[in-house]
């Protein structure tokens, strides 16, 4: 699946999100109008009673209770005597991700409402929509903020298609104007988020649907779904899957109905949750149900919605070392669990998936980064890491011998293209090296020296900030024994 290319959309059960799109394909605000009807305000009372009643968590992975970030950009603008802001995070920067853009292709009015919404009931200032720079839905929202009036000010902010766009305060410096990356502490934007306000921050798929249960009311929308977690859920299914593409279903709803849905073949495990999700066997997946309860009780997450199988003839853990390469390579490098951890732990993974390395030195590396960093990248990623060499032990074993598990890695991952426009990987000529160890010394965050004191880096691309720290190793290297590249 192309990355600018937005997937079929199927629905088990009864529509809501998906309402009208058989009909409209996309809906513009006569349709909307006519598939959902008219939404009145809400005073602050009743946005929380109604986000508390259908017990409302945010749907781009963390799972926040949208009712507490309500109360707190609240509690924090009495406190500071401060005007609000509402952001919308539509950046869906995971590349294994469509339902967002879904929303902005074909549903924008919905994720509009949602915004309008919180922005009356808490007096906001203006409204910001976070979009990626892929260019899919942009034009579709903007089309959509023409045809209606806000409550307030909305405007529309571009930021670059990165795994890290996605996080939270990532996006608040990046409507800044600051670079785009998560802030070096952690800070609440309910305190000081947009232009130093108090901001509620939510992703897109969250507000539509407290769109759609403000005109349902909570008794309505908990019709569908579980006692725990009432409504529908928006699934991203691709991967091996004969028809990929974005499921509504409900709460509750058997795993095995959208795989069958969605013709997914036999395979040797599931990816759930996206790229800082876990992975569960297939025999896990017959049993699982969508809810974030359902899933954790087979050993997956429901995170973003993300469901990515593998077919049997694709290896498991070639594929799983790709995306620990690529989530290495996507941080933000301005702290140490990511700068030197991320590509210790994409290393540990290569070797352990070569047959030189036991399991226990990706665990190692793993555990270096776990509960360290300026946001959740080396969390998530330690724990996509972790679950694939638990899942896969079997073809881990075979690897173990050297000699692999006979099958071919094929990409299935939905990878995007290097963001790097000239990606470059460090090569050694062994015929040349003598072990001296000078370009361990000038860029320790990708090169290291094992047992015999020689070099050892990952054959992954060398991240940018680290490149010219590569050039001059290879500068240093007395006996030219080390090259940068061009990345096959």
């Amino acid at each position: 699946m192309k990355r600018t290319t937005v997937p079929p959309v199927a629905c088990v059960g009864e529509p809501r999100l998906t309402a009208g799109f058989a009909e409209f394909g996309r809906l513009d605000l006569a349709a909307h109008e006519e598939v959902h009807g008219p939404v009145r305000p809400l005073e602050p009372a009743g946005l929380l009673r109604l986000a508390e009643g259908i017990q409302l968590k945010g749907k781009g992975g963390a799972g926040f209770p949208f009712a507490r970030k309500v109360r707190a950009v609240l509690e924090s603008c009495e406190r500071q005597d401060l005007g609000a802001v509402v952001v919308v995070n539509a950046t869906e920067g995971e590349p294994a991700s469509w339902k967002d853009k879904v929303l902005l292709t074909r549903a924008p009015h919905l994720v509009l409402d949602g915004a309008a919404l919180a922005a009356y009931a808490l007096d906001a200032e203006e409204i910001v929509i976070g979009v990626a720079d892929d260019g899919v839905g942009r034009d579709s929202l903007l089309e959509a903020l023409a045809e209606r009036r806000m409550p307030v000010p909305a405007s529309v902010v571009t930021v670059p298609h990165r795994f890290i766009s996605g996080e939270g305060g990532a996006l608040v410096n990046g409507i800044n104007g600051l670079p785009h990356i998560p802030p070096g502490t952690k800070k609440r934007s309910s305190d000081s988020g947009v232009s130093g306000l108090p901001t509620l921050l939510s992703n897109a798929e969250t507000y539509a649907q407290l769109a759609v249960a403000a005109r349902l009311g909570a008794y309505e929308y908990a019709a569908l779904g579980t006692d725990d977690e009432p409504g529908t859920v928006l699934l991203t299914v691709t991967g091996a899957a004969g028809r990929p593409a974005v499921v509504e279903c409900a709460a509750g709803t058997p795993l095995r109905d959208i795989l069958d849905l969605c013709e997914v073949p036999e395979g040797p495990g599931i990816l759930t949750g996206g790229y800082h999700g876990k992975w569960i066997t297939a025999e896990a997946a017959d049993r699982a149900e969508i809810s974030r309860k359902g899933m954790a009780a087979v050993g997956g997450t429901l995170g973003a919605g993300i469901i990515v199988p593998l077919a049997a003839d694709t290896c498991p853990l070639g594929e799983a070392a790709q995306v620990v390469r690529y989530l290495a390579g996507e941080s933000a490098g301005q702290c140490g669990p990511c700068k030197r951890g991320l590509p210790d732990l994409a290393r540990a993974v290569d070797l352990a998936v070569a047959g030189s390395q036991p399991a226990d030195i990706v665990r190692a590396a793993a555990g270096e980064v776990k509960g360290r960093g300026a946001c959740s990248h080396p969390d998530g990623t330690a724990r996509f890491a972790l679950s694939a060499i638990e899942v896969f032990a079997d073809d881990l074993r075979l690897h173990s011998t050297g000699d692999g598990c006979g099958r071919r890695v094929k990409g299935v991952m939905g990878l995007p293209g290097a963001p790097d426009p000239n990606p470059q990987t460090l090569t050694l000529d062994w015929s040349r090296c003598d072990g001296h160890g000078l370009c361990a010394h000038v860029v320790p965050d990708f090169i290291r020296l094992d047992a015999n004191g020689y070099p050892a880096f990952p054959p992954t691309p060398v991240p940018t900030w680290l490149r010219e720290g590569a050039r001059k190793a290879v500068k240093v290297c007395p006996e030219l024994a080390l090259r940068l590249t061009k990345a096959e």
